[in-house]
């Protein structure tokens, strides 16, 4: 009769499994027994276990029978013996166990797959340590050497080493040239990478030269040699958007709408990075050349624009400049001075250079910058005034300047700085200061014409980002009197007092909504300000002398330029500064000297070149029109 344990199914093949590993796994190690003694062993366990089993239960036998046939067929080596056991007791753990044969399963899936990773990780890690290859730097020294120096790579830093002999080309004249240039043409290219894309073995690049003229290179795959260009490829995703690269290729016709090059493209042969930018800028540019309409309008769409800050941009002024619009409107504020020049030296007028250095203020009612100068004080020039004057009294009977003007002023509005750039004339007259009006009205003129004819296309550049129109202006001057504007302001319910103060901005904004409406202009001058408004130079009204032969000139109700007839009477100068309680120091005293010696009548103005850009091109702070503008809160960079 069965042991109470060995009638139990279960308990009976868990000691069945148990026994005949053990069995296996000893006979294995007990290299004292013979060959005999191991089978007479297993052959007599195995009947003692067929005798114990019940009938029905003896299809086990042949299980347990293939261990000991296996360990009766084992050879000496005891490791093939165990492996022999252990798979077969495997083969007995999987027929007795279906969950663990499954759990087994599983677990040699996820060894295998553990090893294949493995195996990818280390594919992948020599094919890393393959492209990491040095890409070493280029020493372009010579065209003649072209052939031995690398394809890509960082140019060395550029020291005036040698002349190449490399012909630059200007994408501006590809662009004006495209439908003439022959395919197939090489040339040598340097610009600033505005855009790359790399996708497999293709990229493309867009090269950006004067902010407005853009070109597309392209590079494609060379299966005729893989691995260069591998390399290359490498190469150009190490590149950074901004940079200043030189591009050599092969022109090639294409239809590239986004570039003003559109009918062509340069198929790229070699790259090399002259100054590399860094990966992550304050600001792009692309974002700093948006519209604010088109930035208001992302603002409620899953991507919105950001809104980069005023500070933020000036404090990068030199990114900011990069913008089409923004570096454009440097180029206008460039041709007004040209146009201004042209003008004036068509006319006779001689260009000086005042000192920037002076003893004394040169504007009264403004405020001035002093400095140390050798154990006195001096101040910086609020205006060349004094100075254009005493070029009158030196015979130079028309002058003008383009210089800088300070003014320590803690102005924070939109349209005031501490430093500007002043377009000053001045010119001696025959009967009437009316001869130097015409003289500025037929300059701006010639600044507005030439702005719109032969600035057209830097114009249209600002106009897409800022918007605004051309400047209306009348064939003859549209001169104003004062107690006319004060009249057409009392009309538009103005409180203008007595009449007799300066114009608050609110007023100048009526007067050339008024203006405009009544007389179809933009440009204005009002004539006849208040003595007690206006410098002690100025000339005052022969016939009232409350008011001045002087005058202010406007652009869409703003002011840009202020004149007058000058006092060229010692006495009466000295007169006008007592009253105005001025103390006649050393830095009139050569001022007013050189009127004692013979002076002709004279009249001129003073220009702000900033206000005449920024309200010319409708801009919403003179800030914009300034290169790096100086306000009461900011002196960098």
């Amino acid at each position: 009769m069965l042991h109470p344990v060995l009638s139990h199914p279960l308990l009976f093949v868990m000691i069945v499994a148990v026994t005949t590993r053990r069995v296996a796994s000893f006979g294995a190690r007990s290299s004292f027994y013979s060959q005999g003694r191991r089978t007479k062993f297993a052959a007599s366990y195995f009947d003692l276990v067929k005798g114990c089993l019940p009938g029905n239960d003896r299809r086990f036998y042949a299980t347990t029978s293939a261990l000991h046939q296996s360990a009766d067929r084992s050879s000496d080596s005891p490791t093939e013996t165990t492996a022999s056991a252990a798979a077969a007791s495997d083969d007995v753990d999987a027929t007795l166990d279906p969950v663990k044969a499954a759990r087994e399963a599983r677990k040699a899936e996820k060894q295998r797959a553990k090893e294949e990773k493995a195996l990818a990780k280390a594919r992948a890690a020599e094919q890393v340590s393959a492209a990491e290859t040095p890409i070493v730097d280029v020493t372009y020294l010579s065209i003649d050497d072209e052939a031995s120096y690398p394809a890509f790579g960082d140019m060395t830093r550029v020291m005036s080493r040698s002349r190449t002999g490399r012909e630059w080309t200007r994408i501006a004249s590809l662009e004006e040239q495209q439908d003439k240039i022959v395919e197939g043409t090489k040339v040598w290219l340097r610009g600033r990478l505005q855009s790359i894309r790399v996708k497999g073995g293709s990229c493309f690049l867009v090269i950006r030269q004067d902010t407005f003229h853009t070109l597309q290179a392209c590079y494609f795959k060379d299966k005729s040699d893989p691995e260069a260009s591998k390399q290359m490829i490498r190469y150009l995703q190490s590149l950074t958007v901004e940079s200043m690269v030189d591009v050599q290729g092969i022109l090639a016709p294409a239809s590239v709408k986004s570039c003003s090059v559109s009918s062509m493209e340069l198929k790229l042969e070699r790259i090399h990075a002259v100054s590399k930018a860094d990966a992550v800028l304050p600001f792009l540019v692309e974002d700093a050349g948006r519209s604010e309409k088109e930035v208001e309008d992302s603002q409620t769409t899953d991507r919105p624009f950001p809104r980069l800050g005023q500070d933020l941009r000036l404090d990068h002024r030199w990114l900011d400049l990069r913008a089409p619009a923004n570096n454009a409107i440097m180029r206008i504020q460039s041709a007004v001075c040209q146009l201004f020049r042209e003008s004036l030296y068509s006319n006779s007028f001689v260009e000086i250079h005042t000192p920037k250095l002076i003893a004394g203020e040169s504007e009264s009612g403004a405020g001035v910058f002093t400095t140390d100068y050798f154990g006195t004080t001096a101040c910086l020039a609020q205006s060349p005034q004094l100075y254009k004057q005493m070029a009158v009294a030196s015979d130079l009977d028309r002058v003008f300047e383009i210089g800088p003007v300070f003014r320590a002023e803690k102005s924070h509005t939109r349209r005031h700085l501490c430093e500007f750039t002043g377009l000053d004339l001045e010119m001696a007259i025959g009967d009437h200061y009316m001869e130097t009006l015409e003289i500025i009205h037929e300059l701006f003129k010639h600044i507005f014409n030439g702005l719109e004819t032969r600035w057209a296309k830097e114009l249209a550049v600002i106009r897409e980002q800022y918007e605004s129109e051309p400047v209306a202006f009348t064939d003859k001057p549209c001169v104003l009197h004062w107690p006319e504007a004060m009249d057409i302001l009392r009309e538009q319910g103005m409180d203008v007092g007595e009449g007799m103060d300066d114009l608050s901005g609110a007023m100048e904004l009526k007067l050339g909504e008024v203006v405009k409406e009544r007389f179809g202009t933009d440009f204005f001058m009002l004539d006849k300000y208040p003595s007690t408004i206006r410098p002690f130079y100025t000339m005052p009204d022969p016939e009232d002398a409350r008011f001045s032969n002087s005058y202010d000139i406007f652009i869409r109700g703003q002011e840009i330029c202020s004149g007058a007839q000058r006092c060229h009477d010692p006495e009466l100068l000295l007169r006008i500064l007592e009253e105005k309680g001025i103390e006649f120091g050393d830095g009139l005293k050569s001022y007013i000297e050189s009127f004692r010696h013979g002076v002709s009548p004279h009249a001129g103005a003073g220009i702000g070149l900033e206000r005449v850009v920024f309200l010319y091109l409708g801009l919403d702070n003179v800030r914009k029109a300034s290169m790096f503008p100086r306000d009461p809160n900011r002196c960098t960079p």
